[in-house]
C-alpha cells in the first residue's frame, strides 16, 4: 500500500526524536520502490524521507546507509557537490525507512537539463568525473560489488538471456543487443568506482551548478558507461558532448574510446530490464509500459537505425541465422522469426542388379517409374523437410541469468498501517 505523505512524516518523527514537521510534500521518486516526502519542521529546516515499499528496496536503502558512512569527512571534502547524511532511521516490520538532512538544490527534468546554460554540463562533467575518480577501496571495504570487464560483459549477457525467456522483446533488439555483447573489443575499459543509479532525479541543481548527488544505492566497481546512460537516452548529442569533453578534461584517467556506445547500449537494455522487473513483481501496468518503449525502440532502430552500439556492423540475416543455435537470445530470434527449413537432399541408390539394355535417354536423378526388374527397395530416403524445423533454434532460452534503482527525491511511509 502506497503511504501518503503525511504519513511520512509521522514516521519520521519516530525516526528523529525531536523532529516537528510542520509541512509536508511528496516528493518524485522511482513509485515501484519508493515512497518520498520533503518536511518542514518547526524550526523552518528541512529534511528527506525514503520508505522502501518492498524488501529488495529496503535492502537498497539499508547499503545506501553504508555507503554514506564510508564517505569520511576527508573523502566529501575532495567532492565538487555534497552528498546526503542520515539523520534518522526506523523499522516498520521488514522495512526500514530512513530519513535525511536537507540539501539545497533541486531536481530538474533532462528536458530543463539539456536546454541549460553551458556552464551546467560543464558541472555534471565535473560531477562525474569526481566520482570515477574515487579510491577502490571505498568499495572494497564496505563489501560492494566489484567486476572486471568481462564478468560485467558475461552479467550482461546473463541478464539478456533472463529477458528473452520472457517472450515479449522484438528479436531485432536481442539480435542487436546480443551482437554488441559478444563484440570484445566494446568492452576493453579500466573498471572505476561508478555511482550505479545516476540521473536526473539523483542531481540537485541550483542555477547553474550542481550542488548535491544523491541516490546511493548502487555502489560499485564496474563500468563507467554505466553512468553515462540517462544522458545518451536524452538524444541530446550537444548536450552530450559537452558533459563528456567536461568530464574527460577532468579524469585523472582518460576514458576508453566505446564508453558512449556502451552508455546506449545500457539505456536500450534498460528497458529490458524493467520489463523483467514489472514480470517479477506481477505489475501489469509496468510490463505493458515497457512492452510499449521496446516496441518503440525496435521501430525507431529498424526506421532510422538506432545509435551506434557495436564496433562491429550487425551482420546480415542470412549470416545470422547460421548461428541461430548459438545462444539462448538468437534462440529466441529464431522463434520469432518465420524462415523457410533447411531441406537436406540425399541421393537415390543405384541398385546393383544387371543392368537391362535400353534406348538412350536423358536419365533424371530419380526416375518417375523404376525400370523392370530394379525394383531393389532403397535403403534411404530424402530427408523430411518437417524435421529440419526441430532445429536448436527453436528451443527456448537456457543460460543461467543474472540490476534499476531510485532518484533523489525522498520516499514515503505508511505509519498507519503499523
Amino acid at each position: 500500500m502506497r503511504r501518503k505523505p503525511i504519513e511520512l512524516a509521522a514516521v519520521a518523527t519516530a525516526a528523529v526524536p525531536g523532529l516537528t514537521p510542520t509541512a509536508v510534500s511528496s516528493a518524485a521518486d522511482d513509485p515501484a520502490d519508493f515512497d518520498s516526502a520533503l518536511l518542514l519542521d518547526s524550526e523552518d529546516k528541512q529534511w528527506r524521507v525514503r520508505s522502501p515499499r518492498h524488501a529488495e528496496a529496503s535492502a537498497r536503502l539499508e547499503t545506501e546507509f553504508l555507503v554514506l558512512r564510508a564517505f569520511v569527512p576527508a573523502i566529501r571534502a575532495e567532492l565538487p557537490f555534497l552528498m546526503p547524511t542520515v539523520a534518522g532511521s526506523v523499522r516498520l516490520g521488514n522495512l526500514s525507512t530512513f530519513v535525511y538532512s536537507h540539501l539545497a538544490g533541486s531536481t530538474q527534468s533532462v528536458e530543463e537539463l539539456t536546454a541549460g546554460p553551458a556552464a551546467l554540463a560543464r558541472e555534471i562533467g565535473t560531477a562525474l568525473a569526481a566520482i570515477h575518480d574515487l579510491p577502490h577501496s571505498l568499495v572494497s571495504n564496505a563489501d560492494l560489488p566489484s567486476y572486471t570487464p568481462n564478468e560485467f560483459r558475461q552479467r550482461r549477457l546473463n541478464e539478456l538471456d533472463q529477458a528473452a525467456t520472457t517472450g515479449k522483446i522484438p528479436a531485432s533488439l536481442l539480435l542487436r543487443w546480443e551482437h554488441a555483447l559478444e563484440d570484445v573489443s566494446l568492452w576493453r575499459f579500466n573498471p572505476c568506482v561508478v555511482h550505479g543509479d545516476l540521473h536526473e532525479d539523483n542531481l540537485l541543481v541550483e542555477s547553474s551548478r550542481v550542488t548535491a548527488v544523491t541516490g546511493w544505492t548502487d555502489l560499485r566497481i564496474g563500468d563507467p558507461a554505466d553512468d553515462f546512460a540517462w544522458l545518451v537516452a536524452s538524444n541530446e548529442q550537444d548536450f552530450v558532448d559537452a558533459v563528456l569533453a567536461s568530464y574527460t578534461g577532468s579524469r585523472r584517467d582518460a576514458p576508453d574510446q566505446h564508453l558512449i556506445r556502451r552508455a546506449a547500449l545500457s539505456a536500450e537494455f534498460a528497458l529490458a530490464q524493467y520489463l523483467v522487473k514489472g514480470i517479477a513483481a506481477g505489475d501489469a501496468g509496468m510490463v505493458a509500459e515497457a512492452e510499449g518503449m521496446l516496441e518503440t525502440l525496435a521501430a525507431d532502430v529498424e526506421e532510422h537505425g538506432g545509435q551506434a552500439i557495436s564496433v562491429e556492423p550487425l551482420p546480415a540475416p542470412a549470416a545470422v541465422a547460421d548461428d541461430a543455435a548459438q545462444s539462448p537470445a538468437a534462440q529466441a530470434h529464431a522463434v520469432g522469426v518465420a524462415a523457410a527449413p533447411a531441406v537436406t537432399v540425399v541421393p537415390v541408390p543405384v541398385p546393383s542388379v544387371e543392368p537391362v539394355p535400353v534406348p538412350a535417354v536423358e536419365v533424371s536423378p530419380i526416375p518417375a517409374e523404376p525400370l523392370p526388374g530394379n525394383e531393389a527397395p532403397s535403403d534411404e530416403a530424402p530427408a523430411d523437410e518437417d524435421s529440419a524445423d526441430e532445429s536448436p533454434a527453436d528451443k527456448p532460452s537456457a543460460r543461467p541469468s543474472a540490476e534499476d534503482t531510485s532518484t533523489a527525491a525522498i520516499s514515503i511511509v505508511d505509519v498507519r498501517k503499523h
